[in-house]
């Protein structure tokens, strides 16, 4: 079966409602390995009630349709779909708790060609139900690895943003926990690749391995703390284009380059030497 362009690119991927807590919002910020220093009066409003506020990359997880691939006949192999790229758009701050609408659509497909995948892209804009403000726009890029060939249209996706070829300005290594995974998928990606080391067997990897946007996250709160010092009002968009999984438990190391008014990332896992997310851009108000 071959991916129905005409279908993928019309196809109506329901509103998803959801409604967060304060208690979810901190729980994100926990999951990502923030308030390891109780201590931190720059890191606390993110774990505490007490005068809270919300990480920017808890947009990246709100209102999503889930793996909605998996249950539209488009023609896409969804087993060999992998998450290639994610951007965040912030529009407004993002409040402690919020009722939410996200409206989903496909923005594009294009056919890379035999043997080297098809890349569909889709958008997802998410709005607080009470104010009808725009909090977020969501743009997740994936990588349907054996579809490439279909007949659809080339076409041609924009460049990543080019990291600078020099040393970077700044490195923030953090070891993530043990149980990161465990933690992370509470925020309602409960896929069992990241829990159930039966799963993750089959799908070839020694034990679960941490979410792509965990780690995307704690790249992003890297910036934050040591470019904005945990102003969360700072961060404008954060991307990030996935190149290879992590463990948990493993040490991330975040190369930051500091040019425009934006931060270039890196982020590459101490232990293994491999390059876990790559072209990251973080852009900065």
């Amino acid at each position: 079966m071959t991916i129905d362009y005409d279908k993928l690119i019309n196809i109506h991927i329901p509103d998803v409602h959801q409604t967060y807590t304060r208690r979810d919002s901190l729980l994100y910020a926990l999951s990502i390995g923030v308030g390891q220093d109780p201590l931190d009066p720059r890191e606390l409003p993110f774990v505490c009630e007490k005068n809270q506020r919300v990480l920017p990359t808890y947009g990246g997880t709100l209102a999503r349709p889930g793996f909605w691939l998996r249950d539209m006949d488009t023609g896409v192999d969804w087993v060999k779909v992998v998450h290639a790229e994610h951007r965040l758009v912030l529009h407004k701050p993002l409040p402690p708790e919020a009722s939410l609408v996200g409206i989903q659509k496909v923005t594009d497909v294009v056919d890379r060609g035999e043997g080297r995948g098809a890349m569909i892209v889709w958008e997802r804009n998410v709005y607080d139900t009470a104010s009808d403000e725009h909090l977020c726009t969501v743009i997740q890029t994936m990588l349907a690895r054996g579809d490439g060939g279909f007949g659809g249209p080339p076409g041609q996706l924009p460049p990543p943003p080019k990291t600078p070829d020099r040393e970077p300005d700044l490195v923030v290594e953090r070891k993530t926990a043990d149980n990161a995974a465990l933690l992370y998928r509470l925020n309602g990606d409960m896929n069992p690749l990241h829990a159930d080391p039966d799963v993750a067997r089959k799908a070839g990897f020694e034990r679960p391995i941490l979410h792509g946007l965990a780690t995307w996250g704690i790249a992003a709160t890297a910036v934050l703390d040591r470019v904005c010092d945990f102003d969360s009002d700072s961060i404008a968009s954060v991307y990030g284009r996935f190149t290879a999984p992590v463990m948990p438990g493993e040490t991330l190391c975040t190369r930051i380059w500091i040019e425009g008014g934006e931060a270039h990332y890196t982020v590459e896992v101490v232990e293994r030497g491999v390059v876990a997310i790559k072209n990251g851009l973080v852009g900065l108000r």
